[in-house]
């Protein structure tokens, strides 16, 4: 072989095993960000104050199956699962709780989004714990938790009316 084709095979095996290497680091630095799930294991304390000045604590609420659901004024996926959250929750009353976690809004946005939507439940800010507890990403994101304050599964997106009749199921019975 000549030097330059030699040459040439150094710098393309140089820059694919460098190619290797960084997708090799991507991937393990990606799969570290990702939150473990917390299906299966006890819902983390988060308490909110309410639009309406309340203050509600999911270890409070411990005994009752529980619907949290974290939102955004500024997600539109959010806008679109509001009506089926408001339906569920209203065929749910008196059997389970329901409750919005406004993440990274504003007082009168969020205030503007819900005067629009119109919630059955008590919603607003995280004031104790947070929805990177929950491991939330970006809204929309709902947790599933039965009476034992077990999550019982979490729907990362917009839920629909079909998938909250399949969730609300599994943690009333």
């Amino acid at each position: 072989m000549t030097r330059g084709v030699l040459a040439t095979w150094l710098v393309g095996g140089l820059a694919v095993g460098t190619l290797f290497a960084s997708l090799g680091w991507g991937l393990l630095h990606a799969a570290q960000k990702q939150p473990s799930s917390l299906v299966g294991s006890q819902v983390p304390d988060l308490t909110i104050r309410s639009l309406d000045g309340d203050l509600i604590s999911l270890r409070a609420l411990k005994g009752t199956p529980l619907v949290v659901n974290f939102w955004a004024s500024w997600c539109v996926p959010c806008r679109q699962e509001a009506p089926a959250l408001a339906a569920a929750a209203e065929r749910a009353s008196g059997k389970a709780q329901f409750v919005g976690v406004d993440i990274q809004d504003t007082d009168s946005a969020a205030r503007a989004y819900e005067a629009d939507v119109k919630s059955p439940y008590p919603v607003g800010p995280a004031i104790h714990g947070s929805y990177h507890d929950f491991g939330v990403t970006a809204p929309p994101e709902t947790y599933f938790v039965d009476s034992h304050g077990t999550v019982q599964s979490r729907v990362i997106g917009p839920v629909d009316a079909q998938q909250l009749e399949v969730y609300m199921a599994a943690i009333l019975s």
